[in-house]
């Protein structure tokens, strides 16, 4: 009983210090009416996992961030992005597009827009069908499974809308 509440304790100071992750939705983005410049202050990250695989050709040797496996006996380089990994906002090629970095190299990102299906949730982009979809990362097409298609952008509400307050008290004024 002695370690209980310790660990109440440490367990409610943990969890108060962690960030409340909120879609992204394109109401959101209208409401605050953010520049890119303000965009590239917000740290996103991603909802769910993000599992992208490109067969390789005999002659593509050069795998930089990805894993290669071996299915039904091909060579296939797989990029995983995790649910919770933070990114950053790079450019807005339309005004309903953003590109998000979730890499040190700014020429690896995803694209992600609202969708009217997700309540306009900011939602990974890309040519989907039934199984499966085909996003371009880097320079290269990677094969992603349907449920891709549901990725999509949260932020810390609490510390976008944050506001600094600065106060000070008057000490008053005597006549001369």
């Amino acid at each position: 009983m002695k370690y209980f509440f310790p660990a109440l304790l440490l367990l409610l100071l943990g969890t108060a210090c962690s960030p409340r992750l909120t879609p992204f939705t394109e109401k959101l983005y209208d409401d605050f009416g953010w520049s890119q410049e303000d965009l590239k202050q917000i740290q996103f990250y991603v909802s769910r996992d993000i599992d992208m695989k490109r067969q390789l050709s005999a002659g593509a040797s050069r795998i930089e961030g990805g894993k290669i496996r071996i299915e039904n006996g091909r060579e296939v380089e797989v990029i995983t992005i995790q649910r919770g990994t933070p990114g950053v906002f790079l450019f807005s090629p339309k005004a309903d597009r953003f590109a998000v970095s979730f890499e040190s190299d700014d020429n690896q990102f995803l694209m992600f827009g609202p969708s009217p299906v997700s309540s306009g949730r900011f939602v990974l982009r890309g040519d989907f069908n039934r199984n499966s979809g085909l996003v371009t990362y880097g320079d290269r097409k990677y094969r992603v499974d349907n449920t891709a298609g549901y990725a999509s952008l949260l932020v810390d509400l609490r510390k976008i809308t944050k506001t600094q307050r600065k106060s000070r008290v008057a000490r008053g004024r005597k006549i001369d």
